[in-house]
Parts: C-alpha cells; sequence; structure tokens
C-alpha cells in the first residue's frame, strides 16, 4: 500500500471541503497526537466515488477561495502498475469495429444539409427585424462609403483598371451574404483564401509575412506617387530591381504628382486623428475616403491636373456591368505559386476575424462553411472580372462599430456599390492616381507597426523571434509565393529542433509530497537513495532518440556501454583461461582473479558496444549470459568480476510527455532496459498516457524480458515499488566510470 499525501488543487479541495461538510470532519481530521496517533482517516478509492452523491449547500465566498494549503489530501490504495491498473479499470480490449452505415435520406436530413451549405436559410426567417434591420441599414451604407475608395484603390494596386475594383466589391460580397457564416466580416479586396495548412502557420510567421508584403505594396504604390514609369520585374528580387529603379528615375519625377500626394497625406491623416479622438461622440466614423476622392475628383476637374500638370489620372471607368467570361486557362501555370501563398495566408486571416468577432458576440463561426463560403466568393468573381478577395480588418470594425448584426449589412453595401457601377462610377474619371495610392499607404500604417514585434519578441521568445525575421526577409527577397514556402519550412524545422533539444533533468521528491522536479530547478526536492528518476520535457521519437541516450548517461553519471564493454571484456577473459587451466586450479584462479579498479580508468573514451555482441541481446541472449548459463549466474556479478558497482539500484523513466510512440522510441527504451540489467539496475517507466499503451502492444514492446509491470501510473509508484523491492540492499558508490 502507498499513501499519497500533498497538497490539492481546487478541484480536491473542494471533493474534500464537501466530505467534511457531509462526514463531520472525517476528511479534514487533527494532525497525529497522542489521543490520535494515527493521525487522520485515510479514504479509500471507492469512498472517493461515494462523494459525488453528496450535494452541499451553496458555499460561502470566504469558503471557495481557501488558500489550498489549508486543506490536505490523504490517498490510500495499492501500487499501481500498467497490469495492476488494466485489472482494477477494466481496460477494454476489443477493437473498435468501423461500420459503414448507409446514410439516410428523409426531409429533415435533407433540410438540415441544405441549411448547412447554404447558411442564409436558418437565419433569415428568424431575422429579428425591428431590433437590427435599421443597424444593419446604417452599417451597411458605412460601409460602402469605404469601400467604394477602397475598392478604386486596391484595383489600382493589382494594376487593374479601378473599375475591377467595384465588381470585387460587388459580386463576391453577395455571394458571402449567402453562404458566410460570420455576421461580422466584411469581404472584398484582400487576398485570395485556401485553408488547408493554415494550420502551420504560427502568429510571427503570419505577421513577419503580412509586414513584408506591406512593404512591397509601398514599394509598387511609389510610381503613383512620384508620376514615374519603372520597369515591371518579376520573380526573386523583383522588389529590389524595381526599388532600384525607381530611385534611379527619381530626378525625373512628377513635382505636381508629388504635391498631390503630400497635400492627400496630410489631409487623409488628419481626418483619421479626428475620427480617433472623437471615436465615442460620432454616431459613425467619418468617410475620410469618400471625402478625398471626391474633393480630389473636383479639384482635379477644375484645374485641370492632368493636362496641365501631367498629373496621372484614373480616367475612363465604364458604366454598367460587363457580360461574364470564362479566365484564361494559358495563366493558370504562372499565377499557381503566388495564388497559393495569398490562399494559405489569406485565409488564415479571414478564419482569425471571423472567431473573433463571434467569441465577442456570441455565435460561431464554422471553419468548413467559411472556406466554402469564400471559395464561391472568388470562383463566381471569377467569371466577373473579380480580383481575389479576402476579409478587411478596416471593414469590418466599421461594420460592427456602426451596428451591424448581420450580413445583411454587407448585403446593402454591395447594392451601394452596385449603383456607384451603374450610374455614378464614370464620375471619377478624373480621380488622381496619387489619391489612390495614398489611400492604399494610409491604410498599411497598421501593418507598419507590426515591426515593433521584433523588440517584444527579443524579450519573450527569440525562437520566433527568428521565425518572424527569416519569414520577413524571405518575403522581401524571394516574393510572396516562394517567400512563404521558405518561411513554413523554416518554421516546421525549429519544431523539430527544439524537440531534438529538450530539456533534460534528475527529478527528486518534494519533500512530504508524491511530487517530483527538478533537483536543479527546486532546492527542497532531494533524490531518492538509490533511485535515479530520468526525464525529458519532449516526446522521444526518432530524431531525439541518441541525444535521449546520451543526456540519460550525462545526468546519471555513468557511461552503461562502457561498464558493459569492460564486463564483457572480463567474462571473455575468465572463459578463455578457464579452459586453458586444469579443472583443478579453476576455482583457484578464479578466486585470485581480481581487477583494480584502476583498470577501468585506462581509457578516457567512451567504448561502443558492437552491434553483433548486442543487437539481438533482448530476445536471443548475448555472449554473457552463456558464459554465466556455464558458471553460474551468482557468480559473474560486476562485485565478482572486480568491477564499480552504479550507486543506484534503480532507474526510472518518466515518460509524461510522451504523445506517440515510433519504431525508433521502442528500440531505445528496449536498449536502455536491456543495458542497465546488464550492470544491475532495475528500469521502470511512469507516466504513460493510455494512447501510448496501445501503440507499445502494436509496436510489440512487451515481452518476457519487459511486462506490463515495468510501467507504472505514476513516479510515485514506480519509486515506492523501487525501494520496496530493493529492501535493505546496500548500495557501493560508484568510484570510476567513463563519460
Amino acid at each position: 500500500m502507498t499513501c499519497l499525501t500533498g497538497v490539492g488543487a481546487d478541484s480536491v479541495h473542494l471533493v474534500f471541503r464537501s466530505l467534511s461538510l457531509a462526514l463531520a470532519g472525517v476528511a479534514r481530521s487533527p494532525s497525529p497526537s497522542p489521543n490520535n496517533p494515527a493521525g487522520p482517516p485515510l479514504l479509500r478509492p471507492r469512498d472517493t466515488q461515494a462523494l459525488l452523491a453528496f450535494q452541499d449547500p451553496p458555499m460561502e465566498k470566504s469558503e471557495l477561495e481557501l488558500d489550498p494549503q489549508q486543506c490536505d489530501y490523504h490517498v490510500d490504495r495499492q501500487i499501481l502498475n500498467e497490469q495492476a491498473l488494466e485489472e482494477t479499470g477494466q481496460r477494454s480490449r476489443s477493437p473498435k469495429s468501423f461500420r459503414c452505415t448507409p446514410p439516410r435520406c428523409s426531409k429533415a436530413i435533407a433540410w438540415a444539409t441544405l441549411q448547412r451549405f447554404l447558411p442564409i436559410l436558418s437565419w433569415l426567417p428568424q431575422y429579428p427585424a425591428r431590433e437590427w434591420l435599421l443597424g444593419d441599414l446604417l452599417s451597411g451604407l458605412s460601409v460602402g462609403i469605404v469601400q467604394l475608395p477602397q475598392g478604386l484603390a486596391y484595383a489600382l494596386l493589382a494594376g487593374l483598371p479601378p473599375v475591377y475594383g467595384l465588381y470585387s466589391s460587388f459580386y463576391p460580397v453577395f455571394v458571402y451574404f449567402l453562404f458566410g457564416t460570420s455576421r461580422h466580416i466584411s469581404v472584398g479586396l484582400g487576398l485570395i483564401h485556401f485553408g488547408f495548412v493554415v494550420t502551420y502557420l504560427s502568429e510571427p510567421l503570419v505577421r513577419g509575412y503580412t509586414t513584408a508584403a506591406s512593404v512591397q505594396v509601398l514599394v509598387s504604390q511609389l510610381k503613383h506617387v512620384f508620376g514615374l514609369d519603372p520597369e515591371d520585374y518579376s520573380g526573386p528580387l523583383s522588389m529590389i530591381y524595381i526599388l532600384l529603379d525607381i530611385l534611379w528615375k527619381l530626378p525625373k519625377s512628377n513635382v505636381s504628382t508629388i504635391i498631390v500626394a503630400l497635400v492627400a497625406s496630410v489631409l487623409l491623416l488628419a481626418m483619421k486623428m479626428i475620427n480617433q479622438k472623437l471615436d465615442k461622440k460620432l454616431p459613425v466614423p467619418l468617410p475620410a475616403e469618400l471625402i478625398m476622392l471626391i474633393g480630389a475628383t473636383a479639384i482635379s476637374f477644375g484645374v485641370g491636373l492632368n493636362h496641365k500638370f501631367g498629373v496621372g489620372i484614373v480616367g475612363d471607368i465604364p458604366a454598367g456591368l460587363m457580360l461574364p467570361r470564362i479566365p484564361d486557362h494559358h495563366l493558370f501555370k504562372n499565377l499557381m505559386g503566388n495564388a497559393f501563398a495569398m490562399a494559405v495566408v489569406g485565409f488564415a486571416i479571414a478564419i482569425s476575424l471571423g472567431k473573433i468577432f463571434g467569441m465577442k458576440h456570441g455565435y460561431e463561426v464554422d471553419n468548413n462553411q467559411e472556406l466554402i463560403a469564400l471559395g464561391l466568393s472568388n470562383f463566381v468573381g471569377g467569371f466577373f472580372h473579380c480580383f481575389p478577395i479576402s476579409s478587411s480588418m478596416s471593414r469590418s470594425l466599421v461594420q460592427e462599430g456602426s451596428g451591424g448584426n448581420t450580413q445583411i449589412a454587407g448585403a446593402i453595401s454591395s447594392l451601394l456599390i452596385l449603383i456607384v457601377i451603374v450610374k455614378v462610377g464614370e464620375l471619377f474619371n478624373h480621380l488622381p492616381k496619387a489619391i489612390l495610392a495614398v489611400i492604399v499607404i494610409i491604410n498599411l500604417k497598421g501593418m507598419f507597426l507590426q515591426f515593433s514585434d521584433i523588440k517584444s519578441l527579443w524579450k519573450s521568445n527569440r525562437v520566433d523571434l527568428l521565425i518572424w525575421l527569416v519569414t520577413f526577409v524571405a518575403t522581401i527577397l524571394l516574393n510572396l509565393d516562394i517567400g512563404l514556402a521558405v518561411a513554413v519550412g523554416f518554421a516546421l524545422i525549429s519544431v523539430i529542433f527544439r524537440t531534438q533539444l529538450p530539456h533534460y533533468s534528475i527529478l527528486g521528491q518534494v519533500p512530504d509530497t508524491d511530487i517530483y522536479r527538478d533537483v536543479t530547478e527546486y532546492k527542497e526536492a532531494k533524490e531518492v537513495p538509490g533511485v535515479k528518476i530520468f526525464s525529458c520535457s519532449a516526446t522521444l521519437y526518432f530524431a531525439n532518440a541518441e541525444f535521449y541516450r546520451q543526456a540519460l548517461k550525462e545526468k546519471i553519471g555513468l557511461d552503461v556501454d562502457f561498464l558493459i564493454s569492460k564486463k564483457k571484456k572480463l567474462i571473455k577473459r575468465q572463459t578463455w583461461n578457464a579452459k586453458k587451466l586444469p579443472k583443478g586450479k579453476k576455482q583457484k584462479k578464479n578466486n585470485a582473479q581480481k581487477v583494480s579498479l584502476d583498470s577501468s580508468r585506462s581509457t578516457g573514451v567512451n567504448v561502443k558496444i558492437d552491434e553483433m555482441e548486442t543487437g539481438n541481446a533482448m530476445e536471443d541472449g548475448n555472449a554473457a549470459k552463456s558464459v554465466v548459463s556455464e558458471k553460474g549466474s551468482s557468480a559473474l556479478t560486476l562485485e565478482t568480476l572486480g568491477l564499480p558497482q552504479p550507486n543506484f539500484h534503480t532507474l526510472i523513466l518518466d515518460l509524461g510527455t510522451l504523445n506517440f510512440v515510433d519504431t525508433v522510441c521502442i528500440k531505445t527504451l528496449k536498449n536502455i532496459i536491456r543495458d542497465f540489467q546488464e550492470v544491475e539496475v532495475n528500469v521502470y517507466l511512469a507516466g504513460c498516457h493510455g494512447t501510448m499503451i496501445t501503440q507499445f502492444e502494436s509496436g510489440n514492446f512487451f515481452g518476457d524480458s519487459i511486462t506490463k509491470g515495468h510501467l507504472f501510473v505514476s513516479i510515485h509508484d514506480a519509486v515506492t515499488f523501487a525501494l520496496k523491492k530493493s529492501g535493505s540492499r546496500t548500495v557501493k558508490t560508484v568510484v570510476a566510470t567513463r563519460m
């Protein structure tokens, strides 16, 4: 029996507090005293199960906020190894059956399936028009006003006619209104989406990538700010070439265009600052971009900025909708790389933004349906002259802040854009391109603030900082597609690298508890005499197996390979000498032959055991065992051979961090157990999860030499068993081992 005593967590505290209220102080009894030498009575496991039947009156706040140290708990149970646990817990060994049931079809199932594919069918019939319609109407108008100038500007960014930005603000938004599950995100004018690898995109990677993309966007708009016409480049280092070309042609800049851009920048920043300061007083933010758009168009038309001063303007914006057209399939090959890169990051940003608003307003965003909705939005838009779209942070915040409750606000904003396309678009023919470039650059302010990540990551996590920097530099130099591939590859390599070099430690027992912690971190944690407890902070697998073995030797201070090698050499020498001696002199020779400890100091290098000698030791035995079978197992021990004995009799491997088992892991553990048994040290495993036991069974880990009796449910069980098994055995100190 083992008694586990320690400080309980809050849940344990509440359970045993309930027992004290229900059983009048049985769980919490006085400390041992002359009148009560046994101390508090111990609880059996089945008594703990009975606690669930008690329902206490509501506890006062002071009782719930008790310090956990004010409540001790005592558990009295048998030592449990895996075999005993399976018998006690009645583990099911029957394999799960995978029976394929044919799908049933009914009106209810068909309607539910249709609602999942078209979420609008589920929420629109229940739409509370009196409460939400006015807010959605005002929100839709506000978003549409912001979307109009941004649509024109982002079309210019994509190198397309401005009217394509208006198309991209209408068709995809309306499609998302039908298929989307987020009530607040506003789509259009962003990146294409695709999402099965977004799991591998960490936040530092995404932020480094978007920061680099912002720099590329800034460089692409400089030609409109300075009124230049640089050469077009593509592929790796293209941004560097474009920037150098702009700098080379800078003396040829159009001064009037620069003045227009500077004035527009100052005015736009001023209006945005007013919005920030009067945020709580204004019912809706000032439409800064729209005001800039209308004012700049009027001034350009009145003054004649284009034909008098050479300022570039948008030009003809056709009125009405264009007929759909099948995309040119010849472009697929050239666009695949950039499309994939934008897809991954775009979907990651969209789903993150949707979940933020969903958590804030108490509704669920379906990842799969969002992928379908955004995919269909782009698919349909591809036939109507739209560029790739995703969610927009700025317009989503406008939609939420102006009272939007559902995607009806998005539908209203798209209808407003439709009116502009049909009737109003041609009025913006004289809009200077520099104005649109300024709108794009000013809206990148939030992205450029992400450079502050360098300082924060330097303090918090330098591996994440390295991922951020590698992503940024790779994207700047190699463009979006190759840059993303390099970033994801580097991030995955960093994970493997961190699992290869985890933290290894020797654990000691915290006094009067069943808790074991690193002896170098906890001063009061003391090693159990005769027991070494080795722990690793990462799972054991093929990439770190050799590091695991090396760290084990270093931490316990024993080179088991060297000791086995010396033992085998001595056994081989004694066997050879025994064959040469007459039978009468064998016993005398064996008793006289002793090897001094100095012989184990003769070399300072680690001696590896030949694979031919040890490879099949677990199943077929080895050369040493065959010799022992001839002379008797008790005759050839480390002590009789004159070799130093380890200063511990038990090694416990903490496998609580194991989350999968591969063949290398199984082989490594088998070799460790075999080697330490060879030097008369018992090896036990502790803390494995149930799924790991199943994988051990599948990998044929258990056998005659390694049974489930070697595997314990906790470190404390293994320690208690090891101490009881060792009894009063005297442990000699290791005088000489080689590392």
